[in-house]
């Protein structure tokens, strides 16, 4: 196996300008390879290097040799673990949207970042545009100091922007992430709470020298997530912040192997794409900052936050409303045991999360700090957590509810809990009726199964302990219950002969009676005569005939029809009959 650079071999490897963000994505577009450059990156590189070193700032021993550059194919070999390939599958999802319009950008707070590669940086131009931030490359490995970092980290804060720095690393198993960290934070990767310091970046990604290895830089998985870990808990130690990470969920999940490590950490995905940032690495539910093209329209690559104002200044400033919010909610319940994970924050609506071993704390800045535990929490976590039809908490879980029940209160519904019943949510014109009823002190008591949708119509359905309510866009929530609802039950429920309820449940009729209108027609119930459905001519005639309170009384049976189409309906004091010749007749 060829022995890896090391030392001065390894200062001709990266050279004077070194590599940059973005640059491994930027070649599998252009060249399929990672680790080749195009012919326009090598005549930039050559023009940029030239005026480093006619201004004195770069050693011309370490220039590009032009006619080596121009056969990359010796270099595209050298690599015993070989160079990877956007033809792979791997990198198929990275293929579209080549070259992004120089002026497009998604909406958003725009910022920027720049390096070596960039020999003149027009920051009042960059300002006009609307960039807001830039990140500025300070080192790489432990042996490359970027020679434009203070006058283009100077330059970003003069017109107002915020900035930041970061290190490219070169994983080596002679350079641990601990030494890499060190170097940068002496030499421009530090952080202050001055209102203007963006927390540093650590960039790992597509190896772009095939000296050093695969894509990978021929590490393991787990070799790669120890580096990485050292690398951040060493920033953690010197500045007191996590290092934001730079990556592309294809690199990550593959030489990570899909590691959620580092979910705490902010993220800095790259892609270049209208389309949007596409899947987050393993670990990451949303993004921090998006770089979504590297031809513009900032000098360098063009970057948005994703967030309001407010939210990078807070990230700025090592501030988090959240993080706040949370650890005090803890503190004033230990009830909920220790902590199993960090505050992860950028969940959601930019909401955070910490699990503890008896339960979780979600915040917003909608809902504040809530605590979930339990039943109810097991129910929502089955409901896809924030990102299910509840939504976040607003409330922490009130008991002492009826029979023992318990309740909580979410941004998209409600969710209740019993022993008899289980944990249970209502919501949306369910819920606004159940809750115009009393909810669990009404007749309809706790609900014992979730919504059910998809039934005809549109319509959707929950069953309480007393009843169910039907919900359709035509007739809204009702609720059947009782003898009406086993004698809809009996017809076929919302496909049978009387449709979906229209109205709820009437009682005080003679004898005793009630009564409910459906789409096609009404059930009546008496303790005498039991439920049955009257619709059609027959409905009609009985109605001219006053009802329950004519003559008829109450019907005593279903309509039946037989093969001739004479129909018949049976009432306590007579009969309907419907004969095709002649219609309704009263006997």
């Amino acid at each position: 196996m060829q022995q890896e650079p090391a030392g001065e071999e390894l200062k001709e490897v990266i050279g004077i300008l070194g590599a940059k963000m973005g640059q491994g994505l930027e070649r599998l577009q252009e060249t399929s390879n990672a680790q080749v450059p195009s012919t326009a990156e090598t005549e930039e590189r050559i023009e940029a290097e030239q005026v480093l070193i006619d201004q004195g700032l770069a050693d011309p021993q370490l220039a590009t040799d032009p006619e080596q550059a121009a056969s990359p194919s010796a270099a595209a070999g050298s690599s015993s673990a070989g160079p990877v390939s956007a033809n792979s599958a791997l990198f198929r999802s990275q293929a579209p949207a080549v070259s992004l319009a120089a002026t497009w950008k998604p909406a958003g707070i725009q910022g920027m970042d720049v390096s070596s590669h960039q020999p003149s940086v027009n920051w009042n131009r960059a300002w006009s545009q609307g960039s807001r931030f830039a990140y500025v490359k300070a080192t790489e490995h432990t042996t490359y100091k970027n020679p434009r970092f203070t006058s283009q980290y100077n330059g970003a804060g003069s017109v107002g922007m915020v900035r930041g720095a970061y290190h490219f690393a070169i994983p080596k198993k002679d350079s641990s992430g601990a030494a890499q960290a060190n170097f940068f934070v002496n030499n421009g990767g530090g952080w202050s709470a001055d209102g203007r310091t963006l927390p540093p970046l650590l960039d790992i990604e597509y190896n772009p020298y095939p000296e050093l290895g695969n894509t990978c830089y021929n590490f393991s998985a787990s070799q790669m997530v120890s580096w990485i870990r050292d690398f951040s808990n060493t920033i953690k130690a010197r500045t007191g912040r996590l290092p934001m990470i730079y990556t592309t969920a294809d690199w990550w999940n593959r030489c990570t192997g899909n590691s959620t490590a580092f979910s705490d950490h902010p993220l800095h995905i790259a892609r270049y794409s209208t389309a949007g940032p596409g899947s987050m690495p393993s670990g990451w539910k949303t993004y921090n900052v998006w770089q979504y093209s590297s031809t513009g329209p900032f000098e360098g690559d063009s970057n948005v936050w994703n967030g309001s104002s407010a939210a990078l200044s807070d990230f700025v400033n090592g501030t988090s409303p959240g993080r706040t919010a949370v650890a005090a909610k803890a503190a004033a319940n230990p009830s909920l045991g220790g902590a199993t994970s960090p505050i992860v924050c950028g969940i959601g609506s930019n909401g955070c999360v910490q699990n503890f071993v008896s339960g979780q704390i979600h915040w917003t800045k909608a809902t504040g700090a809530r605590i979930t535990r339990g039943a109810i929490n097991s129910m929502w976590a089955a409901q896809r957590w924030e990102a299910g039809p509840l939504g976040f908490p607003v409330t922490d879980e009130i008991c002492g509810l009826k029979n023992g029940g318990c309740l909580q209160v979410f941004q998209g519904g409600n969710a209740y809990w019993t022993a008899q019943t289980g944990p249970q949510y209502t919501k949306g014109g369910i819920d606004s009726l159940w809750s115009s009823l009393g909810r669990e002190q009404s007749a309809l008591g706790y609900p014992t199964g979730g919504e059910r949708c998809g039934l005809r119509l549109g319509g959707c359905y929950q069953d309480f302990q007393g009843g169910q309510i039907h919900w359709t866009p035509v007739t809204g929530p009702q609720v059947t219950s009782g003898r009406i609802a086993q004698g809809w039950a009996a017809t076929g429920w919302e496909n049978g002969t009387l449709g979906y309820p229209t109205s709820s449940q009437v009682c005080g009729l003679k004898a005793g009676g009630c009564y409910q209108n459906f789409q096609k027609g009404q059930m009546h119930w008496s303790p005498a005569t039991g439920a049955y459905p009257t619709s059609g001519a027959f409905a009609t005639v009985w109605a001219s005939l006053g009802w329950e309170k004519g003559r008829l009384g109450y019907p005593t049976s279903r309509e039946k029809c037989d093969a001739a189409g004479t129909c018949r309906q049976l009432f306590e004091r007579g009969s309907l009959r419907w004969i095709p010749s002649r219609g309704v007749v009263v006997s």
